[in-house]
């Protein structure tokens, strides 16, 4: 490399040398505004939904959309205006898909930006935050603990820095950095601080394209969704013949003119079409966004919803989840004869020595002054994987001294005996770090040799008010609690113990490596302290190896792996940028309370979306059974479109709206396909066969002018009769609105067959009474061969 001037670095596009001064001072404004000016902005747009466009040709440009359309069409010129209105309907579920994923879409973004990180640019000698997108090429950039870099760069100040890299190289342990050293965006600070300069910014950025891919609100990689599209691809397979058979039969007889037997013809089509069903499941989840927005909580993947309805275990960060951030230093206790005072000065000067302090380091800050004549000459800054920092100071004196702050169990050899008293506050729940005074220097990678124990600080933490009832509603619904923190296992189970949380406390240090022995042992236990960041990623893949659908709560740096690999990441919107960039949940108001809401949300949509997906395939079955019957027996087909636009409205399309929309407090269970399939297909099949036995009965029963009506409402009445049934099943277990909805169904119904205009408009009138009491009976024999069918299929292929 040829170097220009020792104090100069080259600008990252134009190679002019830049004074000393400048990184240390960062851009003037004068300079900021030049690259702005050359498009040298870090401008990537990041979105957290789909586009008002996006949305607007998700919702009507489908497949199904294309069928019922070109129907509609054919149906607007051949037949009454009744046999057209399925296109109506169509047309309103369209817009009512727009209408609730746009307000799903403003609810989302406006969480987006609340909770946004802000990035510190030094600009001028004088640090200030900006959005992401504000950052210019040549920008300098401080970063510290828990702050995901957001551009490439080159380092230009490092004070311990160390930088996790793994979520882009896999590489585990953390790197430090020198000034000179590249910092890659997407990896995050674990340990010290610094500032770098940003060299590549917008779209050749390595963030633009994982930052986009982390925020983006998406409707893929979903069971529920994936089985929906599998559902729908063999019923476009089981319709493509069904409909050519039933169009070639029925252009055949023609028995009553063409154009009604085009009318027929549609007729038997757009009942296969489950359309409502994919507009129903965008309807639920963008409500259930809606709903969530509303207590604050930015769902950031929208399957994350559905997710966490799955989740039979959550494993949970104790500081920041189960202990709000803040701790108070409730006591100092010097050892081997300390003095008092001199402790005092020591934990002033540690506090002063770290720009960005955790919790515990701010608590002994608020507590104890810094003294002015103590200078730090070298610093190592906290991390997760050796649970200490330290720091080296000039006392002012002329003495200079090494001290470390962090767990007794780790800076103390077992069989120390300020190790038996640490183990009785633990007990209590407090929090113990050890003040030791080392003998090596700082950079000896065994500076904890040796040390010799000073003082014992004691810290109270603030458990969460509502922690105690958020675990007694997991425990409730069936879902296992984990505690898993890198503190002391014992204080960490006394913390677990007062909010009500039983069972075992293990020290993760003595944890098995090998995943199948751990899985073992994370069944047993409940409570894990002295986690390393790379166990905690370890016991999430353990638990999932066991088959277990894991959520990760975390705030803090070291929670970043575990929450990268869970089924869930949940972040507290206070967390590190890093902890909020990758989990799929974000709690913006930072409480824990709030996970209830978005597990009951999940299984609200999950738990009736199975439910009313079980209404529209049971219609698609026996519309296909029915044309396929009016094929092989060469007969007109029984309904025109405005009956089974009437039977849709009443048995499927407002009932199944309401029941999507109701409580479910049931845990989402696996394999949706087979669940729903294995009540459609016989219930379908039953419809079929009755409405057709029906059809044919009253064929041979009326004759002369007018018969055909007559026999297409016999048939609709019995298989009315029989999709209230089925409604009535899939309305169980009955609340007094399920009863009055089901109810008010059959009145419409009723209302329908005995208002002459109304009976007129539906072409519906039911002659004599022998045959309308016929087709009652053989509804009748078809509800109770559908309660026996659905026990045994629930008997002989269980969920």
């Amino acid at each position: 490399m040829t170097h220009i001037d020792a104090g100069a670095e080259l600008d990252p596009v134009h190679p002019v040398p830049i004074p000393a001064s400048a990184r240390v001072q960062g851009l003037s404004a004068a300079e900021v505004a030049e690259r702005i000016a050359r498009g040298e902005v870090n401008d990537v747009p990041v979105r957290s939904s789909r586009s008002m466009g996006e949305i607007v040709r998700a919702n009507v440009f489908t497949r199904f959309n294309a069928i019922i359309g070109v129907l509609w069409l054919i149906m607007l010129f051949v037949a009454p205006f009744q046999d057209s209105l399925f296109g109506y309907v169509i047309i309103a579920n369209t817009g009512i898909g727009i209408i609730q994923e746009w307000r799903a879409k403003k609810t989302l973004d406006s969480l987006a930006v609340i909770g946004e990180a802000k990035p510190t640019v030094r600009r001028a000698g004088v640090a200030v935050t900006v959005s992401t997108s504000e950052i210019v090429l040549g920008d300098l950039i401080e970063i510290g603990p828990g702050d995901k870099v957001v551009v490439d760069g080159s380092c230009a100040e490092a004070d311990g820095l160390e930088i996790d890299e793994s979520l882009l190289t896999g590489e585990a342990d953390p790197v430090v950095k020198q000034p000179g050293d590249e910092v890659m965006s997407g990896s995050f600070v674990v340990a010290g601080g610094g500032a770098f300069t940003a060299t590549k910014v917008g779209r050749e950025a390595y963030a633009a394209q994982l930052a986009e891919e982390a925020s983006r609100f998406t409707l893929v990689h979903s069971e529920l969704r994936t089985g929906i599209s599998t559902i729908l691809k063999y019923v476009t397979w089981m319709m493509i013949p069904t409909a050519i058979g039933l169009v070639i039969s029925q252009l055949v007889v023609k028995e009553h003119g063409f154009k009604d037997s085009i009318a027929r013809t549609v007729g038997g089509i757009v009942p296969m079409v489950p359309e409502g069903l994919v507009l129903l499941t965008s309807v639920a989840f963008a409500i259930g966004v809606i709903r969530l927005g509303r207590k604050q909580c930015l769902v950031q993947e929208l399957p994350a919803i559905e997710g966490l309805a799955r989740v039979d275990t959550v494993c949970l960060d104790k500081t920041g989840t189960l202990t709000e951030g803040g701790m108070d230093v409730t006591e100092l206790r010097p050892l081997q004869g300390a003095d008092q005072t001199y402790v005092r000065k020591v934990l002033g000067a540690l506090g002063e020595s770290d720009p960005r302090p955790n919790a515990s380091l701010q608590a002994i800050i608020d507590s104890y002054p810094d003294v002015e004549e103590w200078r730090c000459t070298e610093s190592l800054p906290f991390s997760s994987a050796r649970k200490y920092s330290g720091a080296t100071f000039s006392e002012g004196n002329g003495e200079s001294s090494t001290w470390l702050l962090g767990a007794p169990d780790v800076l103390l050899p077992d069989g120390d005996p300020a190790l038996t008293e640490t183990e009785r506050l633990n007990e209590g729940g407090l929090r113990v770090l050890l003040l030791a005074r080392a003998s090596k220097d700082l950079d000896d990678a065994k500076v904890k040799d040796g040390a010799r124990p000073t003082a014992l600080v004691v810290l109270e933490q603030r458990l969460r008010p509502d922690a105690a009832d958020t675990l007694r509603y997991f425990a409730e619904q069936d879902v296992r609690a984990k505690v898993i923190s890198g503190d002391n296992a014992v204080s960490v189970g006394a913390v677990a113990g007062k909010l009500g949380l039983s069972g075992s406390v293990v020290d993760a240090r003595h944890l098995p490596d090998e995943q199948v022995e751990m899985a073992k042992s994370l069944d047993k236990g409940t409570v894990f302290g002295r986690v390393s960041p790379q166990q905690k990623r370890n016991m999430v893949g353990a638990l999932q190896s066991r088959g277990h659908t894991v959520a990760m709560t975390g705030d803090g740096v070291n929670d970043v792996l575990a929450l990268k690999d869970a089924d869930i990441g949940v972040s507290m919107g206070s967390g590190s940028e890093a902890t909020r960039a990758v989990a799929q949940i974000v709690l913006l108001n930072n409480s824990f309370s709030t996970l209830p809401s978005v597990v009951a949300e999940g299984r609200r949509v999950i738990g009736n979306i199975t439910r009313v997906a079980t209404l529209f395939l049971v219609k698609t079955v026996y519309s296909v059974l029915l044309a396929i019957l009016v094929v092989c027996w060469q007969v007109e087909y029984p309904f025109l479109p405005r009956h089974l636009t009437l039977l849709s409205t009443l048995t499927i399309g407002v009932p199944a709206f309401f029941l999507a929309l109701a409580p479910n407090k049931e845990r989402a269970r696996p394999h949706f396909v087979r669940r729903v399939m294995r009540y459609s297909i016989p219930g379908g099949a039953v419809a079929g066969v009755a409405t057709f036995a029906t059809y044919l009965i009253a064929r041979h029963y009326y004759t002369g002018e007018g018969s055909l009506d007559a026999e297409t409402s016999a048939a609709t009445l019995t298989l009315f009769l029989i999709s209230m049934w089925v409604l009535a099943i899939i309305a169980r277990p009955y609340t007094w609105w399920r009863i009055c909805l089901v109810a008010a169904m059959g009145g419409a119904f009723l209302v329908v067959l005995m208002v002459p205009g109304l009976q007129h408009f539906f072409a519906l009138k039911l002659v004599g009474t022998t045959m309308p009491w016929i087709a009652v009976s053989i509804s009748a024999v078809a509800a109770a061969s559908l309660e026996f069918l659905w026990r045994w299929v629930d008997r002989r292929f269980p969920a």
